[in-house]
């Protein structure tokens, strides 16, 4: 059972203490809580049994009249005064999110074939006003004799939560129509949202060249100890070709030849 339900169950028989559970559900089938509150009608019997067994409610009596079915009399206890004010006083103080149906159906949109959901949303708009109308009327309608006064005020309450959805419906259909949001049927997002080349959007798959330069080491991918040392060898390979030729390129004297033991011999004769 929701707090929401204890608590209109529990301000009801407090109303009317003490009241025979069929007036109870009586008259909260009136208030329309079902639809404001999520109160199923069958629910309101169990929920009396519940807050009896613990403890916030008290049998009173039980009487039956002709073939009808007992019919059981209900009053708050203590505790149940208690538990009434605090649920109260909770609920004026707590901001929670009210439910709407229609939040899970936007968290959905991308199911929405784009023309249906602009038509949904005018149809929506045409009858958010029609209720807003008929709550002016009901409103006015008020006599503070079979209806409370205050109730004005939770249908002024309700029709500015649900008015607030004809603002929102109006700035969201120029903008479906303009595009925004990839909707059921829409061309795929290559067909119509190429990039050209040197596009922001490249650019941010491909890094600059000195972005890359500028990674540290520890950011570089690992090579393995066989290609390291290739690549040392490969740049060592034309230095140590430089060093062999460099005597060459500079010009530097050749060492003298030495004269073999056969002419040092005949120059000796001579």
């Amino acid at each position: 059972m929701s707090a929401t339900t204890r608590m209109l169950v529990l301000g009801v028989v407090r109303i009317f203490q003490p009241v025979h559970g069929y007036d109870v559900r009586r008259e909260l089938v009136s208030w329309h809580a079902e639809e404001w509150a999520q109160i199923a009608p069958g629910s309101i019997y169990n929920a009396l049994k519940t807050l009896t067994r613990d403890g916030f409610l008290e049998i009173v009596g039980t009487d039956q009249v002709g073939g009808r079915p007992e019919r059981t009399t209900y009053r708050l206890t203590a505790r149940g005064e208690q538990e009434l004010t605090e649920l109260l006083r909770d609920t004026w103080w707590t901001v929670r999110m009210p439910l709407d149906p229609l939040a899970a159906g936007v968290a959905l949109i991308l199911f929405m074939p784009r023309d249906e959901a602009i038509s949904a949303l005018e149809a929506r708009i045409a009858q958010v006003q029609g209720q807003l109308a008929h709550m002016e009327h009901a409103i006015r309608a008020i006599d503070d004799v079979e209806t409370p006064a205050y109730v004005r005020e939770l249908m002024r309450l309700l029709g500015a939560r649900i008015g607030a959805e004809i603002e929102w419906a109006r700035a969201l259909i120029p903008r479906l129509r303009a595009g925004e949001y990839r909707l059921a049927g829409d061309p795929p997002p290559l067909a119509h949202q190429r990039a050209k080349p040197g596009s922001t959007r490249l650019a941010a798959r491909r890094p600059p060249a000195k972005a890359l330069a500028a990674k540290p080491a520890a950011a570089r991918p690992k090579q393995s100890a066989a290609t390291a040392a290739k690549r040392a060898l490969a740049a060592m390979a034309p230095a140590r070709r430089g060093a062999a030729t460099a005597p060459a390129r500079r010009g530097a004297a050749k060492p003298a030849a030495t004269a073999s033991p056969q002419r040092r011999r005949s120059k000796q004769r001579r």
